[in-house]
């Protein structure tokens, strides 16, 4: 018999009426040679420091560094019941076989895998992997199961990834706790993305407006306007040289052809739904993956825009149906070489016979999203005429832009979301020579701009980037940035929830408490390029390209130099 474990209970559910496992038993499902249980998400979690000494339940900053020979872990209180059931069954003499069948990534195979450990599992090992929740996904996984063994390296990945958050954790928290009696909270990840924050509205705190003028001439149909001219002196005598009528100096005219995008990973659905619906990075990710578990879409905590080349037929057949589409962008979005735990999340061919509409409708409008990205994203160029109408008089340019659709090509997949912003501007039909009557002369006062605040839009790309120009040129990072993008939103909650930022609306903006933090720690600490270092590294553990044991060693002594450098302040 074969013992099948999920990461949650509705996906163990989906699992155990594909495979043949109908009854229900205590914390598990069996039947047809199987049993289906599950994780509830972390079972075991890192041992916290007092698990190595009882010393380490209070904060001294002359036990630090904390640096465990061997790292412990311990069952979660408050889903012990679960690991029970779950020992027991790995260890049933009837099992000859264990499959996870958790999230296919480097999360859900660590939750796997710590368990099995825990729990003193020597089973055979399978592993589950896939990117749908359809039930023809789950039915081809199960003909096609890997070896577990060849997810080893991803394990390595996890394990450092969390002991490198622990050693930071631990250890920088209570330095600076300790040091500055506050209770502070130093992450891997989470303080240079605070950093960003407070860069940024610091920037803002800091800028000082400059007043600038433009010289605007109404005429009919149109309005041509200077650029930026610093004086009100020479903005006057400007506007008081012109006449009544101005002559045209250049009117230049052009084709512009604009590409779809491509499909949503995690990080584009949470920048545009929070854009578009102001739903924060969690929300949006708690949305699409109720979506997921109910097979309307495919895994949503991908970190790539590209499907798999042996998925055109049946996408085309099944999805795309008989809306047209370009060929040319078919090429682009198929390319296997460009995907790797999971493809972009797209709607399932499931999904395409329920009724959206009886989704509640924060999920129906994450779907339709989906759907409509994924449309457009194999629908033709935009096409648009744009103009640029100019008239030069005492050495000063006076221009108007606009443009006028063509071919709307993609774009009318995705009309409901663009902005009355952004509406054309068809500009009137003058050449070259030709002498316009002014109809009104104004003088517009304005003032430079400070920088935005982030908002979770901005900050989620931010993230994305940061730290990308530290990355060796021709290495292929899984992750980049900071974070990934299953974690980036519980980034930001956390950072919320500790009080480091809070809301204002829309913006994220830095509390003093954050403020102060980022004032204290050490540049590396809160570095975006060290923690996008890390990150290429954790990708080569993957790719068995790296060492587990070294990439620890390296956080260790960082750790060590900053608690020595601090006892120097004391």
């Amino acid at each position: 018999m074969k013992l099948v474990i999920a990461e949650k209970p509705s996906v163990s559910l989906s699992i155990a009426k594909v495979i043949g496992a109908k009854n229900k038993k205590d914390g598990y499902y069996e039947g047809n040679g199987y049993k289906v249980s599950w994780c509830v998400g972390h079972l075991i979690q890192m041992a916290n420091p007092d698990a190595y000494d009882e010393k380490y339940a209070k904060w001294n900053i002359d036990d630090l560094p904390i640096i465990p020979s061997e790292y412990q872990y311990d069952v979660a209180k408050a889903t012990k019941k679960q690991f029970t059931i779950l020992k027991k069954l790995m260890n049933d003499k009837g099992i000859d076989t264990v499959i996870n069948a958790c999230d296919a990534g480097r999360e859900g195979e660590a939750i796997f895998r710590l368990v099995y450990l825990q729990a003193s599992c020597k089973k055979k090992m399978k592993r589950l992997w896939i990117s749908s929740m359809e039930d023809s996904a789950i039915k081809d996984g199960f003909d096609n199961l890997k070896d577990g063994k060849d997810y080893d390296n991803l394990f390595e990945s996890a394990q450092a990834r969390a002991i490198a958050d622990w050693l930071v954790g631990m250890n920088i928290s209570r330095l600076y706790s300790c040091l500055y009696k506050q209770n502070y909270s130093v992450g891997r990840v989470q303080t240079p993305t605070l950093s960003m924050i407070v860069k940024r509205d610091d920037e803002i705190a800091n800028f000082k407006k400059e007043k600038y003028y433009t010289v605007e001439l109404e005429l009919i149909g149109f309005t041509l306007s200077t650029e930026r001219i610093d004086s009100l002196e020479v903005a006057e005598q400007l506007k008081n040289l012109l006449e009544n009528r101005i002559e045209i100096t250049d009117v230049i005219q052009k084709e512009k052809v604009t590409k779809p995008d491509l499909p949503f990973d995690l990080t584009t659905l949470q920048r545009e739904c929070n854009k578009y619906f102001g739903y924060s990075a969690k929300q949006t990710l708690d949305y699409a993956q109720i979506l997921y578990e109910k097979k309307l879409i495919t895994y949503p905590r991908t970190d790539s825009r590209y499907l798999t080349e042996d998925m055109i037929t049946s996408t085309i057949n099944n999805i795309l149906g008989k809306n047209d589409f370009d060929t040319e962008c078919i090429k682009v979005i198929f390319n296997s070489a460009k995907v790797t735990d999971h493809h972009a999340i797209i709607p399932t061919v499931s999904s395409l016979s329920e009724d959206i509409s009886k989704l509640p409708e924060s999920e129906a409008r994450v779907y339709r999203l989906i759907s409509n990205k994924f449309h457009a994203s194999v629908g033709y160029p935009l096409t648009q005429n744009t103009a640029k109408i100019v008239a030069e008089f005492d050495g000063f340019e006076f221009t108007s832009t606009g443009k006028v659709i063509k071919e709307e090509g993609f774009t009318k997949y995705l009309k409901e979301y663009k902005s009355k912003k952004n509406e054309d501007l068809e500009l009137p039909d003058v050449s070259i020579g030709d002498v316009i009557t002014i109809e009104n002369k104004e003088i517009k006062e304005k003032y430079t701009q400070p920088p935005k605040h982030f908002t979770e839009d901005t900050l989620l790309k931010a993230m994305e980037l940061a730290g990308n120009d530290a990355l060796e040129k021709g290495v292929e990072v899984e992750r980049e940035g900071l974070g990934t993008p299953a974690t980036r939103a519980g980034i930001i909650e956390n950072l919320i929830y500790k009080e480091f930022i809070e809301r204002d609306k829309k913006n994220l903006i830095a509390t003093p408490k954050g403020k102060s933090l980022i004032g204290i720690v050490a540049d590396n600490f809160k570095s975006a390029e060290m923690t996008a270092q890390w990150e290429m590294e954790l990708s080569e553990i993957a790719q068995g390209k790296s060492s587990k044991k070294e990439f620890l060693e390296a956080i260790e002594s960082e750790i060590e130099l900053v608690v020595r450098s601090s006892w120097s302040t004391i």
